[in-house]
């Protein structure tokens, strides 16, 4: 019972499966970062068996971190945005090697340590208008459906109009049958059933060919070595203009991730204040900075909360026993990386889509009565789906809020932060 007063946890309130229900729901919705992960990284030479037992270590213990430090319903892992930064902006359009790119990160995590200790990180997420947070936690919602989506094939990539819907592939039917199934459990009240819609995709896409079971296939194995790629930091080469504007990007970018992620995730666990704040959430992006500066020790990309923890909230995660439980699952799959390695990722589509569906709600608690409040909201919401990207919508919806608010004379609504906030992206969009 200790354990659980350290996680935040209120017998009275919360139920200990629904947590423990919730932890493993979001895990299995975001366990392809085990795979993704070492996929994207590998491209820089690093080794790919060493990269999933840091990709591992290192979600286990910033999402453990989280749950102790914070008590959330959250989760944390490599971001599928800035591994791609690393591998392919840093290494190979840069020409820093990886050794130098892990470097970078541990110096970014020192600073976003620095600046969480500092509170300027909670001084940037009180100065988000009310009207935006809303409108991120929607647009995260969306950028959430669209994942999977995604992920599935039911959307792809088209030459002449950027997107449109993809073929009927068997993963393509195979992430259909995962959102009707998933839609169905959750209209007919299930619990847990975005938990049991990804196991029953999973077991469904075996006889269609997309769930693949390799020959002789065993679901146990000993975790690979972490040495090739463990404090391997170079720092020759790095004291330059250039690095210190890569530097402050990816502070930038992680900043705004994170932020606009612990928005749309307080939201939907209801715990937020009616003047605004969020219990816990210094603690939160506390254990962000120490989760990226461990994570550059381990080997790996840059840590955040990842949007998927809303698939554990809308099942009912409340506590950090949600968190510390996704914590030990990460643990555990370093010994069971065979079976999460057979979960395909249109399988967790059904569950992306749903939480999409469910964090649609915060636009009835929108003033949407006037332009100035309309339009940066909307630009916030449709950028981070068209943008792909959570930290382009938070900077253009506050560029666009600051920009109506000054042509229309209603200098009140605004706040030094916002302006210096606008200040700093228009430089990074310039110089970036």
């Amino acid at each position: 019972m200790q354990l659980y007063h350290w996680l935040g946890f209120d017998s009275k309130t919360m139920s200990v499966r629904t947590e423990l229900i919730a932890g493993a729901t979001t895990f299995l919705t975001m366990c392809y970062v085990l795979a993704v992960n070492p996929t994207v990284l590998s491209n820089t030479g690093m080794d790919r068996a060493a990269l999933f037992t840091s990709t591992a270590l290192a979600s286990a213990l910033a999402t453990l971190l989280l749950a102790f430090l914070a008590k959330l319903p959250f989760a944390q892992a490599p971001s599928m945005g800035l591994n791609a930064f690393f591998a392919f902006t840093l290494c190979q359009a840069l020409g820093y090697t990886w050794q130098q790119a892990l470097a970078i990160s541990l110096i970014e995590g020192v600073a976003f340590l620095l600046i969480t200790f500092i509170h300027v990180r909670e001084y940037i997420l009180y100065a988000i208008p009310t009207n935006l947070r809303y409108a991120i936690s929607v647009g995260i919602g969306m950028f959430i459906a669209f994942i999977g989506l995604k992920n599935a094939g039911i959307v792809v990539n088209n030459p002449n109009t950027f997107v449109s819907l993809g073929k009927f592939t068997p993963t393509a039917i195979l992430g259909i049958v995962a959102i009707l199934v998933s839609g169905v459990l959750m209209a007919r009240n299930v619990k847990g059933s975005l938990f049991f819609g990804i196991i029953i995709t999973t077991l469904v896409g075996i006889p269609m060919g997309v769930t693949e079971v390799p020959q002789h296939w065993l679901p146990v194995s000993m975790p690979q070595s972490l040495s090739p790629v463990f404090c391997k930091f170079q720092f020759d080469g790095l004291l330059s203009f250039r690095t210190v504007m890569v530097v402050v990007s990816l502070l930038l970018v992680n900043i705004f991730d994170t932020v606009g992620t612990l928005v749309g995730l307080a939201y939907k666990t209801n715990i937020v204040k009616s003047d605004g704040t969020i219990p816990h959430v210094n603690e939160a992006m506390m254990s962000d900075a120490l989760g990226t500066t461990i994570g550059s020790l381990l080997g790996t990309s840059t840590i955040t909360t990842y949007v998927e923890s809303a698939s554990g909230i809308a099942e009912g995660g409340r506590s950090g026993l949600t968190s510390f439980t996704v914590g030990m699952l990460f643990l555990i799959s370093l010994f069971l990386s065979p079976v999460f390695m057979l979960i395909p990722g249109a399988a967790t589509s059904g569950a992306l889509v749903m939480v999409g569906v469910l964090m649609l709600d915060n636009v009835k608690r929108m003033d949407l009565s006037t332009i100035d409040e309309s339009f940066p909201a909307f630009i916030t919401m449709i950028t981070m789906v068209l943008c792909y990207s959570i930290a382009d919508g938070i900077c253009l919806g506050i560029l666009s809020y600051v920009a109506m608010k000054l042509c229309v004379r209603k200098w009140q609504d605004l706040n030094a932060t916002l302006l210096v906030l606008s200040v700093i992206f228009i430089l990074n969009f310039i110089f970036g």
